[in-house]
């Protein structure tokens, strides 16, 4: 049975880990891409169709590990009670926030200047798992039925606009991708706190189809039922273009824009169609993959095992090596200190690469950063006595 438990864990960490290895393929487009910096990826008057799916395949990267961080507190908790679990998550939400605002920061922007700061992925998975903290307490059926009145719900705030400036960025927080100024600071809301902070209880409540009782075939049948249901209510919901996302698609001028036009789905904050073509997919991934074993599963599964160690470490790697080809290419070092993001850096227009040139740097840091994560996912499995391993 804990030879079974480990197949099934691999499972999650594989998934984990390709999402992380897709990730970096974002990162390095920001810093590399030479049409970073004149427009978005998803604009369909501008991109291309090998553009945007460079992009939207990224799209799968922030659900999962918000939803996976769930799955692996639902772990954590088999072995502590609630108010252990509770106090384990609140450290481990706080310990993220804090991170964000100085390793992280300083990794994206190569300054920690406060006068701005930036709110991603990692802030919101730090603040869902404070949320968390308190809600695992609830009774299971009460917490399943708020999460899911949140996710399949919540578009129904985006027309709410506060009109006070006070309210207004509060909301923002909440709800919206906005830049809030508050005089001394200026906070960049990348990813507001709903629906994230529900995502996660739902990645909690799929853990207990991962409990060693729990019939292995059972649980296939489970995540195959769930993720193709959740895959098809996209498509159905997509097609009607009424509710479920603020961006309706529409025919284009090529085959190939109009089917980028349908799954050009809001990812800030995430429409409840972007989260149905994410999760549900990666739910059937995670049934497909329960016994797959080979060479290359298990160099995803290392991965899968660091996340946090593999995100900061490839920020800091990109951004160091887009400090290089910068200078090779008539920038200077101070073109690459950011203000607010990468591509926001108007400086930076005249700078990059083609789109195979990111690839190809993509593929590269890939096989580079491997060996470290093995050697740390290896010092961290023998070292198991030191408290603080648990945070990176």
């Amino acid at each position: 049975m804990e030879n079974d438990r480990r197949k099934r864990i691999k499972s999650i960490d594989m998934l984990r880990g390709l999402v992380m290895i897709i990730m970096a393929l974002d990162h390095v487009r920001d810093y590399f891409h030479a049409d970073a910096y004149f427009f978005d990826p998803s604009d369909l008057t501008q991109t291309n169709v090998p553009l945007f799916w460079t992009r939207f395949v990224t799209h799968f990267c922030a659900p999962v590990f918000v939803f996976l961080a769930g799955t692996s507190a639902f772990f954590v908790g088999q072995r502590r009670d609630k108010k252990s679990l509770s106090i384990w998550l609140l450290k481990r939400g706080i310990w993220l926030i804090i991170a964000e605002f100085t390793i992280i920061k300083l990794a994206w922007m190569f300054k920690l200047d406060y006068s701005g700061v930036l709110l991603q992925v990692i802030w919101v998975l730090g603040i869902s798992m404070i949320f968390l903290a308190a809600f695992i307490h609830l009774p299971k059926k009460l917490g399943l039925a708020i999460c899911l009145v949140a996710v399949f719900g919540h578009n129904l705030l985006d027309s709410v606009a506060p009109t006070t400036p006070f309210a207004a960025g509060l909301w923002s927080f909440l709800h919206v991708f906005n830049l809030v100024d508050m005089g001394f600071i200026k906070i960049f809301v990348g990813y507001p706190m709903i629906p994230w902070i529900f995502v996660m209880p739902l990645g909690y409540y799929l853990g207990e189809l991962y409990k060693p009782s729990f019939d292995p075939k059972l649980r296939i049948s489970r995540l195959v039922q769930m993720g193709l249901g959740l895959t098809l209510l996209f498509f159905a919901l997509r097609a009607i273009n009424i509710y479920g996302d603020s961006y309706h698609w529409a025919t284009q001028e090529s085959v190939g824009l109009t089917i980028a036009s349908f799954f050009n789905v809001t990812k800030y904050p995430p429409s409840l169609h972007f989260l149905l073509i994410t999760l549900g997919p990666s739910l059937v991934f995670l049934a497909l993959v329960e016994n797959w074993q080979n060479k290359w599963t298990e160099k995803m599964v290392v991965i899968g095992r660091v996340p946090m160690f593999f995100y900061i470490l490839h920020i800091y790697v990109i951004h160091a090596l887009a400090v290089i080809a910068a200078m090779m290419t008539g920038f200077s070092f101070s073109d690459m200190v950011i203000d607010l993001w990468i591509t926001l850096q108007p400086q930076l227009q005249g700078y990059g690469f083609d789109l195979w040139v990111v690839y190809l740097i993509w593929v590269v840091l890939i096989i580079a950063l491997y060996p470290i994560c093995s050697w740390y996912n290896n010092y961290k499995t023998a070292h198991r006595e030191k408290w603080w391993l648990s945070y990176l």
